[in-house]
């Protein structure tokens, strides 16, 4: 099978992907919160801006090839962090910290998933960076920190948008848990998937492994929590300053929309803000990743470095948020509706479909480079 002719877009692998796993699975993989107005929100944004198109460029050589934090990265895109990524397809930080590597961007391993940052850290190699949801006890964020430091991670990512959980509805209507619970509901879906189980069957049912080390199972949880809640923090600025003084690589901040926040930030020595509303998961009366890109870079100035993540479906959505001041672009969901779509080679074509898009766009407006996108922003 052609995937370039069968699955041009991220759209279409989504749509394989929804047929192809647990009702559940797919409700947490693809639901935001609330009435998901923030989600629509991101949506709009990206949609609402236009770029000039270029007439007689002549032949335009076009090069993805990024430098960002002092590193260098074969397109500016990268995957972002997602919680519990093995429950949508087992395996899948294992495959996509080797799609990683191989192809050189970043993957971000996040705190609460299914694989420990030392299975992944050896395999994504200089390319991998680790959120962190603060754990309360600043013993076990140290030993966190060590652990992600050991295992090769070059960057660490402090995720601060997640004080409270979110109530996430349709997950809540889905009968998500984590771990799962095998009831008559989800074992018929299950049952409709095949792929899927035998795959999981053979690994095992994913639970937060990173986590294994540190959480009294013994504790109740509500049925909507998971054992995170357990051990996660509210983090506040005197946190983030001890965050700081124990890590000695790059920080970078996620999960932030204000431009106000930008001077304290850069004044406790964080290294880079990551822009995001959690992808609309969290709160849905956020604004927009793109209203917050705005606010962010205004007040970081043109050097800083600023990540976008929020909405984006395709190489033109990455260099829209480019033209706007993003430097770096971070997509979570689209990933593994390649793997939910065909596994590692669904994944493969997401990157594929990414660089092809970007590269089409660019040619449109007879650039060479994504940066130049912002001088032909309407």
């Amino acid at each position: 099978m052609d995937l370039d002719i069968n699955y041009p877009a991220i759209a279409d692998l989504r749509g394989r992907a929804r047929r192809r796993l647990p009702h559940f699975v797919w409700e947490y993989l693809d639901s935001g919160t609330g009435d998901e107005n923030a989600v629509a929100a991101n949506r709009a944004a990206l949609d609402g801006v236009r770029l000039a198109p270029g007439i007689l460029k002549g032949e335009v050589e076009v090069d993805l090839t990024t430098t960002f934090m002092g590193q260098d990265f074969s397109a500016p895109f990268g995957v972002a962090p997602v919680g519990m990524s093995g429950l949508m397809w087992p395996g899948a930080e294992s495959m996509l910290s080797k799609l990683a590597q191989t192809e050189s961007i970043p993957y971000c391993l996040s705190t609460v998933a299914t694989a420990p940052p030392e299975e992944i850290g050896p395999i994504a190699g200089d390319m991998g960076w680790f959120q962190l949801y603060p754990p309360t006890d600043p013993v076990v964020r140290r030993d966190m920190l060590d652990r992600a430091k050991d295992s090769g991670f070059t960057k660490l990512v402090l995720t601060v948008d997640v004080a409270v959980a979110s109530r996430r509805e349709r997950q809540r209507r889905a009968g998500v848990s984590n771990p799962p619970k095998i009831t008559p509901r989800i074992a018929l879906q299950i049952a409709r998937c095949p792929t899927w189980a035998i795959s999981t069957q053979a690994r095992g049912m994913p639970r937060m492994r990173t986590l294994d080390k540190y959480v009294d199972t013994g504790k109740s949880l509500p049925s909507t929590a998971h054992v995170g809640y357990l051990m996660r923090a509210a983090p506040s600025w005197d946190y983030l300053k001890a965050l700081r003084d124990e890590w000695q690589g790059d920080l970078i901040v996620k999960g932030v929309l204000r431009g106000a926040d930008v001077e304290p930030l850069q004044e406790i020595g964080v290294n880079g803000i990551w822009v995001s509303n959690h992808g609309g998961r969290q709160f849905d009366a956020a604004p927009s990743a793109l209203d917050g890109l705005h606010a962010v870079r205004a007040a970081a100035g043109p050097d800083y470095p600023v990540i976008y993540d929020g909405g984006v479906a395709g190489g033109l959505d990455a260099l829209r948020a480019i033209a706007h001041g993003a430097d770096f672009v971070m997509l979570g969901r689209a990933w593994h509706y390649g793997l939910g779509a065909f596994g590692a080679k669904g994944a493969a074509h997401v990157l594929h479909i990414l660089r092809e898009d970007m590269k089409s766009a660019l040619g449109q407006m007879g650039l060479s480079c994504p940066l130049e996108a912002r001088e032909h922003l309407l």
